[in-house]
C-alpha cells in the first residue's frame, strides 16, 4: 500500500470513528432529552390536575352557595306567601263580618262647638262609654277594609324585599 493510500485509509477510519462518536453522541443526547421531555410533560400533567381539581372545588363552591341562597329565598317566598294568604283570609273575614251586620266600623267624633280636647260624655241613653262614636256606612266600611287590604299587601311585599336583599347580602 502506497502512503497516499495509507493516509487516505486513515482519512477514512478517523471519519469513520467521528461518524460513529457523532452518531453515539446523538443517540445519548436523544435519550437525555426524551427523558427530560418526558419529566416535563409529567410536571404538566400534574399541573394541569391541580389547577382542574381547583377549578372543579370553586365551581362545587359556588354551586353550594348557589344552593344555600335558593333555599333561602324559597323559605322566605314560604313566609311571605303565608303572611300573604293569611293577611285576605282576615281581611275576608272582616268583609264577611261587616257584610253580616256582625261588625261595625265607627269613628270618633269631635265636638264641634268646642275645640276643646276634653272629650264629650257619652249621651244619657247610651251603653257606651268614652267619646261618642258614629257609626259608619257598611258600604263606606267595606272601602275602608279594601283601603287598609291593600296597604297590607304593600307591607308584606315590601317585609318580602327587604327579606330577598338581605339574603342576597349573605
Amino acid at each position: 500500500m502506497t502512503p497516499v493510500q495509507r493516509l487516505a485509509a486513515l482519512l477514512v477510519l478517523v471519519l469513520a470513528l467521528m461518524v460513529g462518536t457523532a452518531g453515539v453522541t446523538w443517540q445519548v443526547q436523544e435519550w437525555r432529552m426524551g427523558k427530560k421531555l418526558a419529566d416535563q410533560a409529567s410536571l404538566h400533567k400534574d399541573d394541569l390536575t391541580a389547577i382542574s381539581n381547583a377549578a372543579a372545588a370553586q365551581a362545587k363552591a359556588e354551586q353550594d352557595k348557589r344552593l344555600a341562597l335558593e333555599q333561602r329565598l324559597s323559605a322566605s317566598e314560604q313566609t311571605h306567601y303565608k303572611e300573604l294568604t293569611d293577611a285576605e283570609k282576615q281581611q275576608a273575614r272582616q268583609r264577611d263580618r261587616l257584610a253580616t251586620s256582625d261588625l261595625r266600623l265607627s269613628v270618633l267624633l269631635e265636638d264641634s262647638a268646642s275645640c276643646s280636647p276634653v272629650p264629650s260624655t257619652a249621651g244619657a241613653g247610651g251603653v257606651v262609654h268614652g267619646r261618642a262614636r258614629a257609626q259608619l256606612d257598611p258600604a263606606h266600611a267595606q272601602r275602608i277594609i279594601a283601603i287598609t287590604d291593600d296597604g297590607n299587601r304593600g307591607l308584606i311585599a315590601l317585609k318580602a324585599c327587604q327579606a330577598y336583599v338581605r339574603g342576597l347580602n349573605q
